[in-house]
């Protein structure tokens, strides 16, 4: 990646580093699960989630400040040395574990999945440009629809699968999943459009972004924390559904910002969303991982892993579109003075349209840059406030579907009454 000479180039290898990850992320998890008894287990979980949402944050800090000072291919090869030494530690101190009925691999499956996703990802994020019900955008949604059902249909008829989807008639797990989903929906999407107010409405460059973006890590390292002691006393419906709906607080106080708000109501709400995300993930996770035999960990892990990338994902597609589309709704009747190029160009993103307007200059540049700073604000409160009623959704699920409290694996085992081998390890496995 670090030497790509094009977009196709970069994209293709940042696809393969997504491969090695899949492979990777899902083992991480079914090793606590196979290491630790069942009553440190939380602890150990606790503290996985804890890294895994502090490096999400972490990476534009580091990025930008490579950006600022190196090449930037920097930014991937500073990975190297970490790898290298990842899989040192991983040869000398993890522990051999293999299943000897694992399952064969399922490409039919695989590509199902990979296509329907990306087709409807390609849809939500390109209808914004082409429109909600242009041919495009309809085409692709419906091959979204084809493919994914498609998948389903494919998995259900296996002895084997990919994903055994039969695990989501368990309340536990399916309910689990969904609020794992939101999570990262929420932290992914709040990033997205966070990170450009900093820039293009308060000034911020992007090292100074990234460190502002930072103190979410004390959110979710304190929420982790806490979440875990308080899900074994009162329960894991009880935190979980709490943590969302501290999400969806934070998204609301983010909505209520402006171009004169300043950081200050930036980092309220930041550490409001870290706390709530950090106290809803380990508790959930442990309960994905609860409610798989042990001899399946890494179909939980998998699906766990599954959620975070797919809500990762549409957390930004959709945020994203709904964002490009109520800046551009926005925008628009300012624009229409300039020519045709410039105006098409200033309604694509606050970004370009600070370039335009510096390109203008003069008081109708300046006009043209409190117009964008003020469009790209209102658009990004509303898109704040859809993302809470996300959380609140989940929320509500995890109120209504979660156990009160954790119940013995052995009394959990969705698959345990199905005729043949219960399914479901991943390739990876």
């Amino acid at each position: 990646a670090a030497w790509s000479g094009s977009a196709g180039n970069l994209i293709a290898t940042r696809a393969l580093m997504g491969v090695g990850g899949a492979f990777i992320m899902p083992a991480t998890l079914s090793i606590l699960v196979n290491v630790f008894p069942r009553e440190e287990r939380p602890k150990a979980i606790a503290i996985w989630a804890a890294t895994v949402g502090l490096g999400v944050p972490l990476g534009p800090v580091i990025g930008g400040w490579l950006l600022e000072h190196y090449w930037w291919g920097s930014i991937f090869l500073i990975n190297v040395p970490i790898i290298a030494v990842a899989i040192l530690g991983a040869i000398l101190v993890v522990p051999e574990s293999k299943d000897p009925e694992a399952s064969r691999l399922d490409p039919v499956g695989a590509l199902l999945s990979i296509g329907g996703l990306a087709s409807m990802l390609y849809a939500i994020i390109e209808a914004p440009n082409v429109g909600w019900l242009a041919g495009q955008t309809l085409g692709w949604g419906v091959a979204a629809v084809v493919l994914l059902g498609a998948f389903a249909l494919w998995e259900l008829r296996r002895a084997q699968p990919m994903l055994d989807l039969r695990l989501f008639r368990n309340p536990r797990f399916s309910a689990a999943s969904i609020a794992i989903t939101l999570v990262f929906f929420a932290m992914f999407g709040m990033l997205f459009f966070l990170t450009q107010y900093l820039q293009f409405v308060l000034g911020f460059s992007t090292l100074e972004t990234g460190v502002r973006v930072t103190p979410v890590v004390v959110g979710i390292g304190s929420g982790v924390g806490i979440g875990t002691r308080l899900a074994a006393k009162i329960g894991t419906k009880i935190v979980v559904g709490a943590g969302l709906g501290i999400v969806a607080l934070g998204l609301l106080n983010l909505s209520t910002v402006s171009d004169l708000s300043g950081y200050q109501t930036v980092l309220i709400s930041i550490l409001i969303l870290g706390f709530g995300m950090g106290s809803a993930m380990s508790p959930a996770t442990d309960s994905i991982m609860g409610a798989v035999p042990e001899e399946n960990a890494g179909v939980g892990s998998a699906v766990n892993d599954t959620t975070r990338q797919v809500g990762g994902a549409l957390g930004v597609a959709i945020l994203g579109s709904l964002l490009a589309s109520s800046y551009s709704s926005a925008i628009g009747p300012v624009v229409r003075a300039l020519p045709p190029d410039a105006a098409k160009a200033a309604s694509d993103s606050v970004g370009v349209a600070l370039g335009v307007a510096a390109q203008i200059g003069g008081a109708q540049g300046q006009a043209l840059a409190a117009a964008a700073r003020s469009a790209f604000v209102d658009a990004m409160g509303t898109t704040a406030l859809v993302a809470s009623g996300f959380a609140v959704a989940g929320a509500l699920v995890a109120l209504l579907f979660l156990p009160a409290h954790e119940r013995p694996r052995e009394h959990v085992e969705p698959t345990r009454a199905e005729p043949a081998r219960p399914a479901g390890s991943t390739t990876g496995e």
